[in-house]
């Protein structure tokens, strides 16, 4: 009953207001990064939103405080609350990259880590091939073990595929790497979850990580960059069949 009248009505005690402001700031937030309202236009009013929302003003207002923190909108005195830029936004931030979340297709930005990717993961791979010690070899083997055993479960071989990452960007030992690694770790998340989430195949995917790990094995960093790359661009195949799937 206390969770009806919180989204009916009044200004709802702090006590509620966790459990139901996460959930209008995830809407709000998916309509702007879904478009519907596209940067430079206004959003409707506070009331206006607490009407279509069903919410207070008062857990309007605190969503829209989180939004702005992120650099998703911004308020301007007598014009109203902006949706910002996409240059603005904290498109690295975990909780940015949830609200994508993976029934909502970014094709650019999906695009963007594809870059980042084809510019990192091959240097990482080649380095790792020199550097990394014989249990980072061990855990980038057992990352994609998991990966296998899950490939039927697309929870479980994202998550193991996130962690060969991790590894394989630890494995470098390059300081700039790791940490860029840490940084672009929600959008890895992010694409891996939007293609595995629409490609039940995954022969050829597993097939490229294990050339990755073969390659560290082996100590071959010609072969460990070249298995990264086409590690990535099977990624890329991925993500592209992802997209045509979600116009249909």
């Amino acid at each position: 009953m206390e969770a009806t009248s919180e989204i009916e009505g009044g200004d709802a005690p702090a006590a509620r207001r966790p459990r139901v402001t996460p959930q209008i700031t995830r809407a709000l937030a998916g309509e702007i990064l879904s478009g519907r309202y596209p940067p430079g236009t206004a959003l409707p009013t506070e009331n206006e939103l607490g009407s279509a929302y069903g919410v207070s003003r008062t857990v309007i207002r605190e969503a829209l405080k989180v939004l702005a923190a992120k650099g998703l909108i911004l308020s301007r005195p007598r014009i109203g609350t902006i949706v910002c830029e996409p240059d603005n936004w904290s498109l690295l931030d975990p909780q940015v990259m949830e609200w994508h979340g993976p029934t909502l297709f970014d094709r650019n930005l999906l695009e963007a880590v594809l870059e980042t990717r084809r510019a990192l993961e091959p240097l990482a791979a080649s380095l790792a091939a020199q550097r990394a010690s014989l249990r980072e070899v061990a855990d980038l083997d057992a990352a994609w073990q998991r990966m296998a055993a899950g490939a039927k479960d697309v929870d479980r071989f994202s998550g193991a595929d996130i962690e060969f990452h991790r590894v394989l960007y630890r494995a470098s030992h390059n300081p700039v790497i790791r940490q860029i690694g840490v940084l672009i770790d929600a959008a890895l998340r992010y694409s891996f979850e939007t293609s595995n989430k629409t490609v039940f195949d995954r022969t050829q995917a597993l097939k490229c990580h294990r050339a990755v790990v073969e390659a560290l094995r082996l100590r071959d960093s010609a072969a460990a960059a070249a298995a990264a790359a086409s590690l990535i661009e099977q990624a890329a195949h991925d993500i592209d069949l992802a997209g045509r799937k979600s116009k249909t």
